[in-house]
């Protein structure tokens, strides 16, 4: 591959730290990223962030259809060129930013599921997991690169002090797969620290669901939005319509002892104490 030093310099341009941009430098790591979504050729690509094209081009060696999305409008018309050269027509470019736009309009009239891959931009990486939480009919599985302290605190398990909202979220929904790590001097420009890249396996069937997702994710937010305090008081601050007595009342129903603290919590746990908490009337007139 031509270097992304070279390519950026040969159409006067440069990476733009604003928007989280960082160049793989090697051709073997995107091709591995590629190889570890185990890939047919009836599946269907959807690269967030396409970059300069390294990981596009070797995802369209693989299937019949590729959709890239790539929201800065400078590296467009070098994504289209690359393509071209490698004579790839069965690439869909969209000038967008992956935030603001439903899945279901990438994809259109395709009814299969998405196969997701990227190389993240750091600054919008959990922005980009929760959105794939919420769209995950459309998604069949992703292989992802994060910033590595990231990737370790989707994966935590709880009584570890990285495990958090994001880990229950994903783990409920998500089987997750640690699969390398990618080291800073593998991007361009450098940044400060290293990758990680995870399999994200999204669950056709789960066992015990939660009756509101919705609920769900006010449920957890409100238990790690205090950390430090027991879940007593946290799921009392003002999230959840529940004073402390009633937040007793919800968590001993539970087999939940009230002076826990939400990072101690499996995920199974918070479904639980979910499913409870949507049962209160205060919370049905609220919710």
């Amino acid at each position: 591959m031509t270097s992304p030093q070279t390519l950026l310099k040969a159409w006067n341009l440069r990476a733009q730290k604003e928007l989280g941009q960082n160049f793989l430098k090697d051709a073997r790591v995107a091709e591995r990223i590629v190889e570890r979504a185990d890939l047919v050729p009836e599946d269907v690509v959807l690269e967030i962030g396409a970059g300069l094209g390294v990981m596009t081009v070797a995802a369209a060696r693989k299937v019949g259809k590729v959709i890239a999305v790539e929201k800065d409008r400078q590296l467009v018309p070098l994504l289209r060129a690359e393509l071209l050269v490698h004579g790839f027509s069965h690439v869909q470019i969209f000038e967008e930013n992956i935030l603001a736009v439903p899945l279901t309009q990438l994809a259109g009239s395709d009814s299969r599921p998405l196969v997701v891959i990227g190389n993240l931009p750091y600054n919008i990486s959990s922005q980009i997991v929760v959105k794939l939480i919420q769209e995950r009919q459309l998604v069949n599985r992703a292989v992802l690169m994060f910033q590595k302290e990231l990737a370790e605190r989707l994966c935590a398990g709880p009584g570890t002090k990285v495990y958090g909202r994001l880990s229950v979220i994903l783990q409920y929904c998500a089987d997750l797969t640690p699969l390398f790590d990618v080291r800073s001097t593998q991007f361009h420009p450098r940044p400060k620290v290293d990758s990680a890249v995870l399999g994200i396996t999204f669950k056709s069937h789960i066992l015990q669901p939660v009756v509101d997702e919705q609920l769900f994710a006010r449920v957890v937010q409100a238990a790690f939005g205090q950390r430090r305090k027991t879940l007593r008081n946290s799921l009392a601050g003002g999230l959840l319509p529940l004073d402390p007595p009633a937040a007793v009342n919800v968590l001993e129903a539970c087999g939940i002892d009230p002076r826990r603290r939400a990072e101690t919590l499996s995920v199974q746990e918070f479904v639980t104490l979910t499913n409870e908490v949507g049962t209160r009337s205060p919370l049905s007139a609220d919710h």
